[in-house]
């Protein structure tokens, strides 16, 4: 029952910027490291950004300086605020457990075009 809802994809232009969120359920949601992942067509899956437990994160490096991951545990949330987007980021977004053999969810659709 461990499952990830992805949201707030769409179609934005070049430069603009977006914010995904992904709602976690079915586990202790502050104990774990979250990711966000994206694949683009005719391309693997690729790791994004990541947030530990404690907050620490990191990122492609493609995205450095663009990309802000952040979490609510709260509210079992994480979030990956876009800027400044490029149409290599046009991808399907997903999140899930960092270091963690989950289940994808259906993810968001991200296309930056003009």
């Amino acid at each position: 029952q461990v499952q990830f809802v992805e949201s707030g994809g769409g179609l934005v232009q070049p430069g603009g910027s977006l914010r995904l969120s992904c709602a976690a359920s079915g586990f202790m949601f502050s104990s774990y490291g979250m990711g966000w992942y994206r694949q683009a067509p005719g391309k693997e899956r690729e790791l994004v950004a990541t947030i530990t437990s404690a907050y620490s994160t990191n990122y492609l490096g493609s995205v450095k300086g663009r990309f802000t991951i952040s979490r609510d545990n709260a509210k079992n949330m994480v979030y990956l605020q876009m800027n400044s987007l490029k149409s290599e980021d046009t991808a399907v977004y997903y999140c899930k457990r960092w270091r963690y053999e989950d289940y994808w969810g259906q993810g968001t659709q991200v296309t930056v075009s003009s």
